[in-house]
């Protein structure tokens, strides 16, 4: 099966690095650049600094739902803020980012699935959420061209999907416009303290003199933050994808089935995975958080595939604290670009292709692969770290990071600036994993 390096559509990059902002925001994933939208368009001074490309990692290697539906309730509001975000990101960025409206749907096979939704539409109906269960009658109407023995689907109209390797980049160049200091191939080294809070950071080309700093840092964010001896318990999933050439007479809304999913593209062309099938390697961190994570472990074992790789030889290997005249580990690996797992895209393909025969007529021309920043609740972490004032942290947003991105961007934002958060920001705090700080050291 063919593979080729991501891409994402390019960002320029600003000429200096200036001495003084308001915030610096680590990461220039769909976090990060939400985040760096919403200060400027209110008037804060922005830096913006990635170590790599704009949205080069998940952020351009995600599926590409913008989803409401299936999440967990404590993500429901903002999943439903994000949403509205995304439907105005075009107009709000003068640019093309993919998004369409189209719906998405879960596909059920037996009366166990649908059991399993009609509990999550408790949830959907208390947040006015217009999710509803699909019987089998209406199936055909929604699913051209679908075989199979589904009984019924999972279905929201207002989800929808937009571009990875368009949206990040058009949401950073929107900012840019307004202001913001992008500094794509900039990796921040360490953040600096006077008086027990945020002073500055310093990067790999100088100091940003900044009295908040927002770590988006994606995968990144445990390594970094461990470095100022805070304890963020957060572990990596990867995650494989594949590109399907164009065919006609399926359904244009993504689609999920137990063992499959497909979301069309701007050119016709589908992403295509198998669904409930990651692999989660294993690393040192995997026994430093053994405790953390053994209940999710537990629960979603089915959907996991547990592998010892290279990946643990690289994280052993890869140092865990540093100085700030230090050339670092994201100067090292400016961009995580993991072979994906062919096994999963071969299955989830003919798996597909038993669901939707028109894709018989289509072809894999392009694989890749991401890790996903996972936290042990599978519920991301938004706010501030008390223990270092002025520091806070958008990350772990197991895999739903793209969807949510516009929302959590604002609701960082908020934080930030004293603002009054629209949604209950307590949900997502750091604190909630009681994790100590450790000296630095």
């Amino acid at each position: 099966m063919p593979m080729s390096r991501i891409i994402p559509d390019a960002v320029p990059s600003s000429a200096t690095l200036p001495e003084k902002v308001d915030v610096v925001i680590i990461g220039g994933g769909i976090v990060g650049v939400c985040t760096a939208l919403t200060l400027v368009e209110r008037g804060i001074s922005v830096a913006l600094c990635e170590k790599g490309l704009i949205g080069g990692e998940q952020s351009g290697r995600n599926w590409g739902w913008v989803r409401q539906m299936g999440r967990d309730p404590s993500e429901l509001p903002l999943a439903m803020e994000s949403l509205s975000l995304w439907k105005a990101m075009n107009s709000r960025t003068g640019e093309e980012t993919g998004f369409r409206q189209t719906g998405i749907a879960y596909l059920c096979r037996n009366a166990r699935q649908e059991a399993e939704y009609e509990a999550w539409l408790v949830h959907a109906r208390r947040f006015g959420l217009d999710s509803r269960l699909l019987k089998a009658s209406e199936l055909q109407q929604h699913f051209p061209g679908m075989a199979g023995n589904f009984t019924a689907a999972l279905h929201t109209s207002t989800d929808g999907r937009a571009e990875p390797l368009k949206a990040a980049p058009a949401i950073a160049r929107a900012a840019i416009r307004l202001g913001a200091h992008v500094l794509p191939g900039c990796a921040v080294r360490s953040v600096e303290q006077a008086a027990g809070r945020v002073c500055g950071v310093v990067t790999e080309r100088g100091r940003i003199d900044c009295s908040s700093v927002v770590l988006a840092g994606g995968a990144w964010s445990r390594l970094f933050s461990g470095n100022l001896g805070i304890d963020f318990p957060q572990l990596k999933i990867l995650a494989s994808v594949a590109r399907a050439t164009a065919v006609q007479g399926v359904p244009d809304m993504p689609v999920g089935g137990d063992d499959f999913s497909f979301r069309r593209q701007l050119d016709g062309s589908f992403s295509i995975a198998m669904r409930n099938a990651n692999v989660a390697p294993i690393v040192p961190d995997s026994f430093r958080l053994f405790t953390d994570f053994m209940p999710t472990l537990i629960k979603g074992w089915r959907e996991l595939t547990l592998r010892v790789g290279n990946r643990f030889i690289q994280e052993w290997r890869t140092p865990r604290r540093w100085s700030a005249d230090e050339i670092t580990p994201f100067e090292h690996v400016r961009i995580l670009d993991p072979a994906p797992y062919e096994q999963f895209n071969r299955r989830g393909f003919a798996n597909l292709i038993a669901a939707f025969p028109a894709f018989a007529q289509s072809r894999i021309n392009q694989s890749w692969a991401g890790l996903i920043d996972v936290t042990p609740d599978a519920v991301p972490v938004i706010g501030p770290v008390a223990s270092l004032p002025g520091f806070h942290i958008a990350s772990g947003f197991s895999g739903h990071g793209f969807g949510i991105g516009p929302g959590a961007g604002k609701l960082m934002a908020d934080l930030v600036t004293g603002a009054e958060p629209s949604i209950d920001a307590s949900l997502f705090r750091f604190d909630r994993f009681r994790k100590t700080v450790q000296p630095q050291g």
